[in-house]
């Protein structure tokens, strides 16, 4: 398996935080996936829990122009991973989530299968990386070209602000409503950015970009918008979670770091 973890964004939310508060200056500049929780930068966790399996060919981050010096630098730690930028500058110019993903498996020339995880994400404790590849390898081989994708409970107030996974009595998704009101779903299943696509799957990354070229960087960006399109086509399934942190203000940045602070021991998390 090949793991690709998307790191290109710009995290203007949390930038306007962190200028805004002085306690906080000294990390104006870093990207979210390198904030430090708990002492360790946040993707750092990921890196550790995957380097402890035996079953991970190849690990790329893929980031931008603006931040590719600081995930050079913090890579040295790490010289199996290959550090990719989407060569923009601005969050004007992005590319889009999709788009990153596609250039990572034209690197990795991707003939396997390649689990995707967003950078600036962490689970709570009861998520294991062994039960998502477990549950990925009994789903394939009953179907080759199925896929698998997380699911944690939203309360009702938070639909909009989420992609929304709708699944049958056997766990698949039969469709993901993004930003949906409540009254548009009965279903409260949120989908945070972690992905297990099977190898079958990755043409079908560059044939959803080529439908999208002249659409709106929205709909490349968000990579919800992928897997909604994906469902139609190929057998997506969810693997549930209890819920997630989140980086993306800096509310939520406090409450992820103090949480981990006061963990004496996370000697396998995520494994």
């Amino acid at each position: 398996m090949k793991v690709v973890i998307l790191a290109a964004g710009y995290g203007t939310r949390l930038l306007r935080d962190l200028q805004n508060e002085e306690q906080f200056a000294h990390l104006v500049g870093t990207p979210k996936p390198l904030l430090p929780i708990g002492g360790l930068p946040l993707i750092s966790y990921w890196v550790e829990a995957l380097k402890a399996r035996n079953d991970v060919s190849h690990l790329v981050v893929i980031t931008n122009d603006r931040y590719l010096n600081n995930f050079k630098d913090w890579a040295q730690k790490y010289p199996y991973i290959t550090v990719l930028t989407d060569g923009t500058s601005c969050n004007e110019d992005r590319l889009g989530a999709v788009t990153c993903l596609q250039l990572a498996i034209e690197q990795l020339n991707a003939d396997d299968h390649v689990m995707v995880i967003g950078g600036d994400t962490l689970f709570f404790e009861d998520f294991h990386l062994n039960e998502v590849v477990q549950k990925f390898e009994i789903i394939t081989n009953a179907e080759s070209n199925a896929n698998l994708v997380l699911t944690y409970p939203c309360k009702d107030e938070e639909t909009n602000k989420y992609g929304i996974l709708e699944t049958d009595e056997n766990q698949k998704v039969t469709a993901l409503r993004e930003k949906p009101s409540p009254k548009e779903t009965a279903s409260r299943q949120a989908c945070p950015c972690f992905y297990v696509f099977s190898k079958s799957t990755l043409p079908l990354v560059q044939e959803f970009l080529e439908e999208k070229k002249n659409s709106p960087i929205d709909e490349k960006d968000a990579p919800g918008h992928f897997l909604a399109w994906l469902v139609k086509r190929r057998p997506v399934y969810i693997h549930p979670i209890s819920g997630r942190f989140d980086v993306g203000n800096l509310e939520a940045y406090i409450t992820c770091n103090n949480y981990f602070l006061n963990k004496e021991n996370m000697c396998g998390y995520l494994h």
